[in-house]
């Protein structure tokens, strides 16, 4: 990135946020197009896009090799969607803030998201001015919501958060939203960078939690609570 380029971005000769650097960013949404055109967006107002991934565990893998200053991910993505993601990133990387994009119409992942700590949620309705704002926000330590969004972070606060599947944990929810994809025990066992045998394990005990007996329900219920899309 030039110099000149870096300067165009607002916040001073930073991009977003200001600084002597522009302001280095992850960006993971599995659209492509819709990437790509982010990524331009971004690129233009200064900030430098180090990587730009289609998978919630690319992105997270992506933020422990690069450090970047910020990530933004898009809710509903493979392998693991934005809100896991995002526990992941806080667990490895607690000083990348995360934001994420869309998925403001769910309370579950409004709720989950607020506790792993995302500091930033943005419509994709919105203009890219809009991400450039929200970024400059948590790169300040600031909470950053989207207009118009408000009500749904209150009345996802608001609302009881029976059967969002909170008794399950992260890496079952991830093996839950794998299964859901079709992924096999082998594949699963890839995506996560575990031994079959410990896929094997975690399949086994949410089967058990959730009491069901073969793959076509727990695909069932994936779909029903949300973690996947039908």
């Amino acid at each position: 990135m030039t110099k000149d380029t870096a300067k165009h971005g607002g916040g001073g000769g930073g991009g977003a946020g200001g600084g002597d650097h522009a302001v280095r960013c992850v960006l993971a949404d599995d659209h492509l197009v819709l990437r790509q055109a982010l990524k331009q967006l971004l690129e233009r107002r200064g900030l430098e896009i180090v990587a730009d991934e289609a998978d919630g565990q690319a992105a997270v893998d992506a933020v422990q090799r690069l450090s970047p200053d910020v990530a933004v991910l898009d809710v509903a993505m493979p392998v693991l969607n934005g809100v896991d993601a995002a526990r992941e990133i806080a667990r490895i990387a607690p000083s990348c803030p995360v934001i994420l994009l869309s998925g403001l119409d769910d309370a579950r992942f409004i709720r989950e998201a607020l506790k792993v700590g995302v500091r930033g949620f943005v419509q994709k309705s919105q203009g890219a001015d809009d991400l450039v704002h929200a970024i400059e926000e948590v790169r300040s330590g600031r909470l950053y919501v989207s207009p118009g969004a408000s009500q749904a972070i209150v009345d996802a606060c608001a609302t009881p958060a029976a059967g969002d599947g909170s008794h399950l944990t992260p890496r079952e929810r991830q093996v839950l939203q794998l299964v859901g994809e079709g992924k096999s025990t082998k594949q699963i066992a890839e995506a996560l960078h575990i031994s079959v045998k410990t896929a094997e394990f975690h399949r086994g005990r949410l089967m058990k939690k959730l009491n069901v007996h073969d793959t076509a329900n727990l695909v069932r219920y994936a779909i029903r609570e949300g973690w996947i899309a039908p």
